[in-house]
C-alpha cells in the first residue's frame, strides 16, 4: 500500500513534466488546439504512449532500486532537468530552492544576517560582512571560521547549506558560534535577521578628475534606478567620459538592460529586438534618451558578460555609442521567459533570439557540442561569417559568437604562485596580519615593501612553493590583490572593490582610450547627417 501511494504521489509530478511542454501550465501559454484532421497515428495517443511509458519506467525504478528513492530527486534533479537539456543550454528548470533564489536575486533582497561566506581549507569562513548590516553591526568579522549555526556544527556543511542556515523570518535571532584569529576561545554572536539589499550598482566614483566609473554587477529590478541615482549624484552633466565595466556581469532582466541603454541612446534609438517561434517580434527603443549628453564612453567587457550585459554593450557600440574594450563576450542571446508552476516550482524557457540594433544574433552555437564545451568556450573565437552587419557609422560587427571588442585587453591567465594566493594564501596572511598589526590604515594607502616582506615570510613558513625569481615577477599583481583582501580587513568590502578598480590596469587602459570613444562617436554624428542629406561617405577602417 506504501509504494501504491508514493506512485499516486509521483504521477502528477510525472504529468507536470509532460504538460511543461504540453503547455497546460504558467501564465502564457496556451493549451495546444486539437489537430484538425484525424490521422492514424495522433499526437495525442503518441503523447499517452510515450507518457505510460516514462510512469512505467518511474514506477518499476521506485519499486525495485537497490536503494530508495527520492522522489523530489528523481523528478526535480533529474526527470525534468534530463529533458529540458535536450532543448538548448539556457532553458532550466527551478524547484522550490532554486526559484526563491532566482526571485531574490532579481529583486536584490533576502532576509538574512548579510554577510558573504566560503570556504577556505575545508571550513566555512566569513569574507566579508556587508556595510551596515546586523553581520556587520554585531561584530563578525571577516576570517572568522563558522563554527555552528544555531547550535548545528558546519564540520560537514558545504558552504550554500551555511548560508541557508543564517537566512530566515526578518526578526529573528540566528546564534553563530565563530573562531577568530587571536581570540583564546570561540565566539558566540546573536544577530536579528534583516532584510539584506545588495546593490547591483556599487557607488561610482571618480577613476581620475572629470572621468567617472561605474561597475554593473548584473541587471536586476533597481539597476537602471540604481544607474540613474549614480550618474546623478557623481553629476553627469560635467563628464568628460564614463568608464562602464560590465565585466563579469552574468545579465539577468531583459527590461533593466533595455532600460540601461536607454539612459545614454538617442530618443527614439532601437535598442534591442527579440522574436521567436510562438513570440511576436517586438523592438526596443530608448524611450527617455540621453537628453543631450554625448560625452565619450568605454565599455568593458570580458568572456562572462553576457545575456543583458550584451545587450547594453552591443547597443552601443552598434550606435557608435561607445568604445568596447576587453576580450569577446560569451555569447547568449536567447530570452528565456520564467513560467511560475505548482509547488513553488518555475521553468524558464527560451521563447525568443535577441538581436541587435544592427541585427546581429550574438548567441553561440551550442549544437553538437557539449554543455561543458559551450559553457567554458571552448569555441571562443566563433562568430558566423555569414551574420555580417555594420554599425551606424558603417564599421563591420558579426553575429553568432558573442560581442567583440572594438579593442582586445587580455587578462593575463594566473601562475602558480598567483593561483595559490588568490585561493587561499591572502586570505589567511591578512587573517593573521590584523591580528598581529593594531596600526590603522589610510583609505588610498597599499602595502609596502615591509608589508610585501611579511608576507614573502609568511608564505616561506607556510612551506608554499614558489622561487625568489616567481615572486619578484608577480609584486605588482600581489601588491594590488593584497591590497583588495586588506581593505575587506581594514574597511569593508565596497572600499574593497574601489581600491582594486582604481589600480586595474585594464580600467586605465578604458581611460586613456576616451580619445577613441570620442573619435568614434563623432564620426558617428557625421555619418548620419550624410546619409540623411544623401552624400556619400566613406565607411571608417575597423
Amino acid at each position: 500500500m506504501a509504494q501504491q501511494r508514493r506512485y499516486l504521489f509521483v504521477l502528477p509530478l510525472i504529468v507536470l513534466i509532460f504538460s511543461i511542454l504540453g503547455g497546460f501550465y504558467g501564465p502564457r501559454v496556451q493549451v495546444a488546439a486539437a489537430a484538425s484532421v484525424a490521422e492514424p497515428e495522433s499526437e495525442a495517443i503518441v503523447f499517452d504512449r510515450d507518457m505510460d511509458s516514462v510512469t512505467k519506467a518511474f514506477a518499476l525504478v521506485e519499486q525495485n532500486f537497490a536503494e530508495p528513492v527520492s522522489t523530489d530527486k528523481a523528478i526535480y534533479k533529474g526527470a525534468i532537468p534530463g529533458m529540458l537539456r535536450t532543448l538548448d543550454p539556457h532553458t532550466n528548470f527551478f524547484d522550490p530552492k532554486d526559484y526563491r533564489t532566482l526571485i531574490e536575486e532579481q529583486k536584490g533582497t533576502y532576509f538574512g544576517v548579510g554577510m558573504q561566506v566560503a570556504s577556505r581549507s575545508g571550513k566555512t569562513v566569513v569574507i566579508a560582512p556587508f556595510p551596515g548590516f546586523p553581520a556587520y553591526k554585531i561584530g563578525l568579522r571577516p576570517g572568522d571560521i563558522i563554527v555552528s549555526v544555531n547550535d548545528k556544527p558546519t564540520e560537514n556543511l558545504n558552504t550554500t547549506e551555511v548560508a541557508d542556515l543564517l537566512k530566515g523570518p526578518r526578526g529573528t535571532p540566528v546564534k553563530v558560534v565563530v573562531s577568530r584569529e587571536g581570540a583564546p576561545d570561540y565566539l558566540s554572536f546573536t544577530v536579528i535577521r534583516d532584510e539584506i539589499s545588495r546593490k547591483s550598482v556599487p557607488d561610482g566614483f571618480w577613476i581620475k578628475p572629470g572621468y567617472a566609473y561605474l561597475k554593473i554587477l548584473n541587471f536586476g529590478e533597481t539597476t537602471a534606478a540604481e544607474v540613474d541615482e549614480n550618474l546623478r549624484r557623481l553629476g553627469e552633466n560635467n563628464f568628460k567620459g564614463l568608464v562602464l565595466d560590465l565585466r563579469g556581469n552574468p545579465g539577468g532582466l531583459l527590461n533593466a538592460g533595455v532600460a540601461v541603454s536607454d539612459h545614454f541612446l538617442q530618443k527614439g534609438q532601437l535598442i534591442v529586438s527579440h522574436r521567436g517561434r510562438s513570440s511576436a517580434e517586438r523592438a526596443y527603443t530608448a524611450r527617455n534618451g540621453n537628453h543631450g549628453r554625448e560625452y565619450p564612453i568605454v565599455v568593458l567587457v570580458d568572456r562572462s558578460s553576457a545575456s543583458a550585459a550584451e545587450i547594453v554593450s552591443g547597443a552601443l557600440q552598434d550606435h557608435d555609442r561607445a568604445w568596447v574594450l576587453g576580450e569577446t563576450t560569451f555569447g547568449k542571446g536567447l530570452v528565456q521567459t520564467v513560467f511560475p508552476l505548482r509547488d513553488q516550482t518555475a521553468l524558464a524557457l527560451t521563447t525568443a533570439h535577441f538581436y541587435t540594433p544592427s541585427g546581429r544574433l550574438i548567441q553561440r552555437d551550442y549544437t553538437n557540442k557539449s554543455f561543458y564545451e559551450y559553457y567554458f568556450h571552448k569555441d571562443e573565437n566563433a562568430r558566423n561569417p555569414l551574420d555580417v552587419k555594420m554599425t551606424d557609422s558603417g564599421r563591420t560587427v558579426y553575429g553568432g559568437g558573442g560581442i567583440t571588442p572594438d579593442e582586445k585587453f587580455a587578462t593575463a591567465k594566473l601562475d602558480p604562485l598567483e593561483v595559490e594566493l588568490f585561493r587561499k594564501g591572502l586570505f589567511d596572511f591578512t587573517r593573521k596580519y590584523f591580528t598581529k598589526h593594531n596600526a590603522a590604515v589610510s583609505k588610498g594607502w597599499l602595502p609596502d615593501e615591509a608589508v610585501l616582506n611579511e608576507l614573502h615570510d609568511y608564505l616561506v613558513k607556510a612551506d608554499t612553493r614558489f622561487t625568489e625569481a616567481q615572486f619578484k615577477q608577480d609584486r605588482d599583481w600581489i601588491k594590488r590583490y593584497l591590497a583588495k583582501e586588506m581593505y575587506i580587513h581594514a574597511f569593508n568590502v565596497d572600499e574593497s572593490d574601489k581600491i582594486f578598480a582604481q589600480t586595474d590596469p585594464e580600467v586605465q587602459r578604458a581611460v586613456d582610450a576616451m580619445p577613441k570613444a570620442n573619435a568614434l562617436l563623432q564620426t558617428a554624428k557625421k555619418v548620419i547627417v550624410q546619409r540623411m542629406s544623401g552624400q556619400p561617405h566613406l565607411a571608417p577602417a575597423h
